[in-house]
């Protein structure tokens, strides 16, 4: 699918950075590509360099093999939120949204079917993930940096949707800054992350997650950030007192070894994508959720806004 000829022109517009080490070349959005110079050839992705990473390309395999592609119940209805906060909170015009932390693109793929006048930039951390997609988004810019370093223009972007990204970085408050100053006044951020610090256990170990939040922490993180909050729920509410068992449960496991945890977190995944309770329970949570917010849950998510 290529992009709508509203989007299309707020990409070829839009400000890219200058890259490292290219000083001279503002690059150049040319809908299946970028270039850096006149007569050069195209890039299928920005890189901005990174530091040390809580991800990797093997935890996208991971969860790519395990998990279903996407298919997993939490999953869907996670990026389910997502495209819900984007079509109530954007304007019917909308200016360009980032999503940060795209890793093998599905959501990416769903604002394109859902929100077609939509134009998006894909981001994450490592740049392997993104080389395979650009084979298969043709049409949607790639670009790989550190979301603490943020290299992308102040106000230039009207929503950013951050899923499961926060947990993997170190210096959290100072990304949320980031994405503060890249949205423009009254751009909007949909972030979610994994609640529950009791719950930390070798599955967050494995995954590579700093921490797991409460809802207090994040809002109060967002807040100093500059944002006002504009909706907070969780998602996983309906199947929380099985997931707190398991995971209390699971935190005997810690002391094994990573081969070992390795197992027993592929089982995991595999058990709650082919769950059908989890599948219904995830369908009726949804529903319900347009009427009333969950106080707690699997993951925290919360509608940020800069003033």
């Amino acid at each position: 699918m290529s992009n709508s000829s509203n989007s299309a022109p707020a990409l070829a517009d839009y400000a890219w950075p200058l890259l490292p080490g290219n000083p001279g070349a503002a690059p150049v959005w040319e809908n299946d590509g970028f270039r850096l110079a006149s007569g050069a050839s195209k890039q299928a992705v920005l890189a901005y360099g990174t530091d040390e990473s809580h991800w990797s390309e093997e935890l996208t395999e991971l969860h790519e093999s395990e998990a279903g592609d996407g298919d997993h119940p939490i999953d869907r209805a996670s990026r389910a939120l997502a495209l819900r906060s984007l079509r109530k909170y954007l304007p019917q015009s909308p200016g360009v949204a980032l999503d940060v932390g795209c890793s093998s693109g599905f959501f990416i793929r769903e604002v394109r079917r859902e929100l077609p006048s939509t134009p998006v930039i894909a981001a994450d951390y490592i740049a392997g993930p993104l080389h395979k997609l650009a084979a298969s988004l043709p049409g949607v810019p790639l670009l790989q940096f550190d979301l603490r370093t943020c290299p992308l223009p102040s106000a230039s972007l009207a929503a950013i949707v951050c899923l499961n990204v926060l947990e993997h970085i170190d210096r959290d408050e100072q990304a949320l800054g980031q994405m503060h100053r890249i949205l423009q006044p009254g751009g909007i951020a949909h972030v979610e992350v994994p609640a529950g610090p009791s719950c930390y256990d070798i599955y967050d170990e494995h995954l590579m997650h700093h921490r797991r939040y409460t809802m207090r922490e994040l809002t109060s993180k967002a807040e100093r950030a500059g944002f006002r909050v504009l909706s907070r729920t969780h998602l996983g509410a309906l199947v929380y007192p099985a997931f707190y068992f398991v995971k209390r449960r699971n935190r005997r496991h810690l002391k094994l070894s990573a081969e070992e945890k390795a197992v027993l977190i592929r089982g995991m995944m595999r058990t709650t994508r082919r769950s059908t309770a989890m599948e219904l329970a995830m369908r009726l949570e949804l529903t319900l959720g347009h009427f009333i917010p969950y106080p707690a849950g699997i993951r925290c998510i919360a509608v940020l806004q800069k003033s």
